[in-house]
């Protein structure tokens, strides 16, 4: 079961969470919008959504190397990582490997 959005979230977040909901049924979903603390860096965006922080825990990672979750993650987002995300900080994990590395907890 994944976190719900947030009523806050704005447009490239919610469209962030849809695709990685659609494509690895996360168990774990937990989205950070981090772009204020980029304010006046470079990639920076206005709209306040450019920077973000993903934790995903899905079956689908597991037996996956951590290169191959970040290119499938990448592949699923297509173009909002090269239109609309500057940055993406992502912890991708199966759900054996959540109790060891303290993530989440909550299935």
């Amino acid at each position: 079961m994944t976190d719900h959005a947030a009523p806050s979230e704005g447009p490239v977040a919610r469209l962030l969470r849809e695709r990685l909901e659609a494509a690895f049924a996360p168990r774990i979903l937990e989205i950070e919008n981090q772009s204020e603390r980029h304010r006046g860096h470079a990639g920076w965006d206005p709209s306040g959504e450019s920077h973000f922080a993903v934790t995903i825990v899905s079956p689908l990672f597991a037996g996956m190397s951590r290169i191959e979750r970040q290119r499938r993650i990448h592949a699923a987002l297509g173009e909002l990582l090269e239109r609309r995300i500057h940055a993406l900080s992502i912890r991708a994990l199966a759900p054996s490997e959540t109790e060891r590395d303290g993530a989440g907890g909550r299935d």
